[in-house]
């Protein structure tokens, strides 16, 4: 354990009791903290997404936390595997602090995967918070309650790649009844991980369209701007061939026969165009055979600086 690792019990009376969990109905009696709680009031946002998320997921995640650590807001998420996890490096990279809400006991690591950022969120001076016991593993029970927590600390929610259904909502409905503002990143339709992102839109949450509209949205909300700004969206890398389908993926992810329909030749003449793409990590091959952009290839294309390890 380190220094700054110490355990918390704080109770409903008790005077360390954020007051933005007081507004949930009813109120955890206690909440169980690891870490520094002076974190939990301060301004904090949530970022969240699918666990099996795409290269366009974790780097509109990464993109995002970045923005609000680099405006002095504390991120907040629930640790998961993809966009969470994307989201908590991400911020800690850009110098801010992270708050992680856990659905088992907050000295439980849980997904295993978590076990690197929980040591980092609490070295940097951030939290890991429950409203379960300590010791208490994984219940199924528990992760809607957690998620209730996740949308009662922040002031607005960031969903940034979603399938439908997924336990996301769950979170983005505990924000509306807590008068809390949901905004997503929109997707392609084709991709089975935007439908959940896309119908919170077409319900009424609002749209992220660039980064500008993520800047300008902290702004509006926190009344601050990040203290710096990369420049103009860089070229896209290659020539020729090579920057047509880069263009044409960050549109889209393609199949192989649709990357050569597109530049009129055969398959055979496009693999050795897509292969070196790919080797060179701008590309990579999705489960379902399609290609799309590396987050890495997403994050430059959007001059944020990759801060994840």
């Amino acid at each position: 354990m380190n220094d700054r690792d110490v355990r918390h019990e704080i109770g409903l009376g008790d005077g360390g009791y954020p007051d933005c969990i007081k507004e949930l109905q009813p109120p955890p009696a206690v909440i169980y903290v690891r870490g520094d709680l002076d974190v939990l009031r301060t301004p904090c946002a949530a970022v969240i997404g699918s666990r099996r998320a795409t290269p366009y997921g974790i780097a509109t995640a990464q993109i995002i936390a970045a923005a609000l650590a680099q405006s002095g807001i504390t991120v907040v998420s629930g640790g998961a595997r993809g966009c969470d996890q994307a989201a908590g490096w991400s911020a800690l990279g850009a110098g801010g602090k992270h708050v992680i809400v856990l659905g088992t006991g907050a000295d439980i690591v849980y997904p295993r995967s978590a076990a690197p950022l929980i040591e980092r969120t609490i070295d940097a001076g951030g939290a890991i918070v429950s409203i379960e016991r300590w010791g208490t593993g994984p219940r199924k029970y528990a992760f809607p309650k957690r998620n209730r927590v996740i949308a009662a600390l922040s002031r607005v929610l960031f969903i940034t790649e979603a399938d439908l259904p997924s336990g996301t909502f769950s979170t983005a409905e505990a924000a509306v009844a807590l008068d809390r503002e949901v905004l997503a990143v929109p997707g392609s339709i084709m991709s089975p991980l935007s439908r959940g992102t896309n119908h919170l839109i077409a319900s009424g949450a609002g749209c992220l369209i660039d980064e500008e509209s993520i800047e300008v949205a902290v702004s509006r909300i926190f009344g601050t701007l990040r203290y710096c700004r990369a420049g103009e969206s860089g070229p896209i890398e290659g020539v020729g061939q090579e920057a047509e389908i880069m263009r044409a993926l960050f549109a889209s992810p393609l199949r192989m026969d649709e990357i050569a329909a597109m530049l009129s030749v055969g398959v055979m003449d496009c693999l050795p165009v897509v292969s070196a793409l790919e080797m060179r990590k701008r590309i990579e091959r999705l489960p379902d055979g399609r290609y799309a952009p590396t987050a890495r290839s997403l994050r430059e294309r959007s001059t944020i600086v990759d801060s994840a390890p």
